[in-house]
This record gives C-alpha cells, structure tokens and sequence, in this order.
C-alpha cells in the first residue's frame, strides 16, 4: 500500500493514526464484551476504519454526517464521549436514545450526526434534505452521507442521487462497497464493474477511492469538500474496501472464500500505515504503545462509567410523552371579522399562502406545484411570491422527497409536501411510518413536515386516484392526521398543522374541493387539531363521521327532523376526541359510525371498539359501522355509486332507529 504524504504535516499524519487506532481498539474491546454476553450485538467495521475517520476528519464541525453501522470513526473523530457511546449500545440513560434504540441508530444536533434506520436507504434522501437546507441558508457547508453497495440497490439511491442531481445539492454520497450485503456477493448485488459508473447517468462527478488508504481517503476528501463547498453540486464516491467479519457477528463469515479473506487482511488499514509511519521515521514504537495504552485507559475508564450507570427506568406515561414533539397549542384568532365566501380549495390555499408568510423560511415540495400550481391548482400564484427556492416541483420520488422534508425539519426549517394524489403516498410510505414517526421518540428529533393528501372517492377517478387510505396511518404512533370536512375547518386546521412540529398527514377530499362553499375569516388564524365539532344537535341517534361522510349525514338530515340526530364531526382522526364521542354517546344512546372507507381495519372500526369499551353502559342499541364496499374503487360512475357507503345510509339509519 502507498502512502503519498507529500501534502501532510507529520502532526496530520500522527493524529491520523490515533483516530484510526481508537475505533479499531473500541472494537477489539467489544468483541470480547459481545462473548461475555455484556453487551447484545455488535455490527463489525473492522477493517474500514480508513473510511469514516478519512471522511469525518476532512469535515468541518459543524457540518452534518449521516453514518451506517461500520463507522464507528465517525463518532470517535467527532470526540463523541465513550461512555455515552458505551451507554448507548448498552440501553443506558446517558445514550442518545433513552434505551429506545440501538448501535448506531441514533442522531444527535451536539455533534451534527444523523444516524441511520434499519431500513438503510432513506437516509440518502435525509442528506439531500440537509444539504438544501444549507443551501437556502447559504452556509457554504457540504453534507455527507453514507451507504453500502448493498443499499445502492435500494429505490432510495436512485431517487436521492436523482434530486441531489437535478437540485444540485452539496451532498457527498459515499458508497462503502466492502464486497457483501450480509452474505449477498456484489456480483449478485450489481451488474456494473464499479458503483461510481452510476454517477455520469445522474449528471454527477465521481470518484473511486481505496478505503482501506487512510493518506488517499482524507487527502481525497479534503480536495472534494473544499470544492463542494466553493461550488456547490453533488459528489459520488466509491470507497474500495472489504467486511472482514460478519455482517453482524452472530453471522460470521464461512461464505467468504479463505484467499479472498487473506487478501484484504494484508491490506489492513490500520497495520499497513503504522508500518508506514515507523518506516518513515513519523512515529515509534514507544509511540505505538503509549498510544494504544492511552486509548484503552480511556476505554477502560468509560466503560466503567457506563456499566456502572444502572438500567434505565421510564413509565408509559413518560414514553407516550416521548412519541410526539412537545408543543402546545395557542389559539390565533383571526384580527378582524371579515370573511369571505369561498370553496374549500380556496380555504386551503389562503391557508397555506399565510402560513407560508408566517413561516417566512417554509418549503413546500411536490410535482407541478410550481408553475403550473399543482394539478388542483392550489399552489397557483405562489411562486411569484414565494420564489422557486420555497416552492419546489420536484421529479416523481415521493420517497425522496418526504425524506428530504425530513432533513429540512433537521437544519430548523417547516416542510410542506404535497401528494399529487393521496394515493401515490404509498411510494413514499417507509419514510413515514418508519422515519418521520419514530424519529422524536427514538432520539428527540422533531419531524416538522406536513403532508398533504388529495383523497376520496366520488369524481369517477377510479382505483388509483380515489382511495381515502387514512387508516394506513392512524395506526402508526408518532403521525398525526387531520380531515377537515368544512372550509373553515380546513383552513385553520392546516395553519394549525403547520404550526405544529409533528409529522401530520392532512386529508383534502377531492369532491368537496369546487363543490363546498363556505364563510372563512380573511385573516390567518389557527384551529386546535385533535378536537371535534358538533355540527347537528339531536336526541335520538347519533352519527359519527368525517370528511365526505359529514356532507351525506347532512343531507340525511333533510329528511328527518332537525334534532333526529347528532351529527359528530371528527375533523382529526389521530388524535381522536374522546370525549366528544363519549358525549354523543351519552346523549343519544344509539351510535353509526360513518366512513368512506372500506371497514376491516378501519377508523370506524377503533371508535366502535372504544366506544364498546367505554361506553356500553350508555348503549340502547349495538353500535353500527358503515363503510363502503370491500373493494378497490370503480371508476364508471353507476359502478362509483353503488360502492360507497352513502347508498345504504338511510337503511342503516332507520334500522339503528326502530332496534
């Protein structure tokens, strides 16, 4: 292996070598530790160090770096405390994660590290989120994050290099190809000679690098973040390297052919440079001990620290807190009373324009939002005032682009993402339900983005551009979601979402867009999530409902007398307002819940197991649900009809009426 360091003071050379020595001594350590049984798993970089400690120490700070499970460098070059670390792998309190998560699985903004999921690929898209960030705020500062060549599989790659590309992100892509994706040779992975080949298809520089190179990787890194930084644009990077255990321990490593094994064991990073160093006279062996001896004291000492820490202790009161970002709701109440009458499309374009000047740094991403204003036109106008840096269309990745909302709400910034449909969510669905809802509750990091979702059945769209899929969500803890049925309501139910630093899904249902009219305060003002409204008063049923289905029970209502039943607008489904249903139910005695949905799984079905539960001994009948057919949604209009749910409403009336 050759070392040029032509371009390196012997102090760089030597502090080179104790950063690239402290992760492997940390891992030495572990893997005894993993054989005790002292700690639970362990995800091996051995052998790679050169990588992360290359990378991260040709970084500045403060700039953000979003590592895998091998670069454990990345967090000893950043001086992130041991026993922190230690304790984090440990389940302990003085982790990152409050013993919610574990390894590397965690971020922290004290160090400007954003930690990786399970689920490898989103955070590719997080990067291009960060690096936007940067760029709206003009930092000069470059974001790097990693992947394996295994992930590179992954549509996330694709979608991320692809935004990063047309947007021209400073984001550094880093490819760690070590030969294996768990036990998957590369030739089985890809059908291309070197990864950093893919660069030229997204219009993107690259570079291949040897990661086992300490001199090559930093000396390489140092030249591409200076220029990144001078002239923004992103940057692929493929480091040459190989795993040499498993891809966690308990795997080992019997697929790997013994010669292959021994050939990147002589290329071993950290053996081959300190042979460098003393041959160059940079180093001695008293060096070479006094070093290793005072990394292990260190070790040593922390390690302590961190088992004689104790368990963690919670209670479900403290982790139900943890799940959503704190924040409390303070009403805006609109400054004059002046309204207009206008469509529920209208409502939430006035909404959305105000908050975007009450949050005069919000991003709002999504296809056509531009200038042609979204397909439902809602966005109109807005880049005249806003600018094409705050109103962004973007290429057709919904998986990207939520990630990138997600790496905004990192660097401080709100993000607004529009569905085209409601019903494309479902290509963006990982970075939701696995990225934006645990991310405050696994390390305290809020997911500011607010997605919007065109929904709903009734406009002959047919199986892909009618579904109201709101049940996808209310399932999955740390989301919010809001359905608004009213103009009002939607208008100050969206200010309130973007006011809030959760991550919320915000139904719009198509057929009420053009068709609903309504008086709205001109001026912006808020609307509490997570609260319902009455909006018929009776004594003799009472209708639970939301969206489309508040409109059917009020056109019910036409043929009945005024006060037959209540008519219980939900507005938010997640939180649901218990109270107000657990009040209807007391005042009437018999209960239909109303979707538009279909019924296994859905929202109807959770209010009348609840209100079964809390509410039975108010009952006078058993609790009734309507959904619409179970089937995907037709698109001829006869077809459209008979599948929803308002053809059998008045018969599920009158029968809940006479039991």
């Amino acid at each position: 292996m050759e070392f040029d360091k032509r371009q390196l003071s012997k102090n760089t050379l030597r502090d080179l070598y104790k950063k690239l020595l402290k992760p492997r001594l940390i891992e030495e350590k572990m893997l005894i530790l993993l054989r005790q049984g002292k700690i639970s798993k362990w995800f091996s970089g051995i052998g790679q160090e050169a990588i992360a400690v290359g990378v991260t120490s040709a970084m500045h700070d403060e700039e953000y770096i979003l590592p895998m499970h091998r670069n454990l460098g990345v967090f000893t070059t950043r001086n992130i405390p041991l026993y922190r670390l230690f304790g984090q792998w440990q389940g302990k309190a003085s982790g990152f994660t409050k013993g919610r998560d574990r390894s590397f699985h965690f971020g922290t903004q004290e160090f400007n590290i954003v930690g990786m999921i399970s689920h490898l690929g989103p955070q590719l898209g997080v990067a291009d989120g960060i690096a936007l960030a940067q760029t709206l705020k003009n930092t000069k500062q470059v974001t790097t994050v990693f992947t394996g060549e295994g992930a590179t599989s992954e549509g996330d790659f694709h979608e991320a290099l692809n935004v990063a590309s047309v947007w021209n992100l400073p984001v550094v892509f880093c490819i760690e190809n070590n030969g294996y994706g768990l036990s998957t040779p590369s030739v089985e992975q890809y059908n291309i000679e070197n990864l950093a080949d893919r660069g030229v298809a997204y219009g993107m520089e690259s570079h291949i690098v040897d990661g086992n190179n300490i001199v090559e990787v930093f000396s390489k890194m140092k030249h591409i973040f200076e220029d990144v930084r001078q002239n923004p644009k992103p940057v692929l990077v493929e480091f040459k390297t190989f795993r040499r255990r498993g891809h966690e321990e308990a795997s080992g490593t019997k697929y790997v052919p013994k010669d292959l094994m021994e050939h990147w064991e002589a290329k071993d990073p950290i053996l081959n440079f300190e042979a460098f160093l003393l041959k160059e006279n940079i180093i001695n062996k008293t060096f070479v001990e006094e070093t290793r001896n005072e990394i292990k004291v260190e070790i040593n000492k922390h390690l302590d620290m961190a088992f004689n820490e104790p368990k963690i202790e919670s209670t479900p009161e403290h982790e139900l807190e943890d799940v959503y970002a704190t924040y409390t709701f303070t009403e805006t109440l609109p400054q004059t009373n002046q309204t207009g009458e206008l469509r529920f499309v209208d409502a939430i374009a006035l909404g959305l324009k105000q908050s975007m000047r009450t949050y005069n740094d919000a991003v709002i991403m999504g296809q056509d939002i531009a200038e042609y204003g979204g397909v439902f036109k809602i966005t109109e106008g807005f880049l005249d005032e806003f600018g094409k840096d705050r109103v962004r269309n973007t290429p057709i990745c919904e998986s990207a682009i939520i990630e990138a909302a997600m790496g905004l709400s990192i660097c401080g910034i709100k993000a607004i993402v529009e569905m085209q449909f409601g019903d494309f969510v479902s290509s963006g669905f990982n970075p939701i339900v696995n990225y934006l809802a645990k991310v405050h509750y696994r390390w305290n990091q809020a997911a500011d983005v607010l997605i919007r979702m065109p929904c709903g059945a009734g406009v002959g769209a047919g199986p892909f551009h009618s579904q109201t899929n709101e049940a996808w969500f209310t399932k999955t803890p740390g989301l919010k979601v809001v359905y608004p049925a009213f103009p009002e309501d939607a208008k100050g139910l969206l200010c309130a979402a973007i006011e809030d630093p959760n991550p919320i899904l915000f139904f719009e249902h198509k057929a009420l867009y053009r068709s609903l009219r309504g008086h709205v305060p001109t001026d912006y003002y808020t609307t509490e999530i997570g609260k319902a409204k009455l909006v018929n008063s009776g004594i003799k049923m009472s209708i639970i409902t939301y969206g489309l289905g508040v409109h059917w029970a009020l056109e019910l209502l036409d043929e009945y007398e005024s006060d037959t039943f209540d008519i219980l607008d939900l507005r938010t489904l997640k939180p649901l307002d218990y109270d107000a249903i657990l009040d209807t139910v007391k005042r009437t005695g018999r209960v239909l819940v109303l979707q538009e949905d279909s019924a296994y799984g859905g929202v109807a079905s959770e209010i009348s197991s609840w209100i079964a539960e809390h509410g039975f001994e108010y009952l006078d009948a058993p609790v009734k649900r309507l959904s619409s057919l179970d089937t995907p949604i037709p698109f001829a209009g006869n077809l459209e009809e008979k599948y929803l749910a308002k053809q059998h409403l008045k018969t599920y009336v009158e029968d809940l009426l006479e039991y």
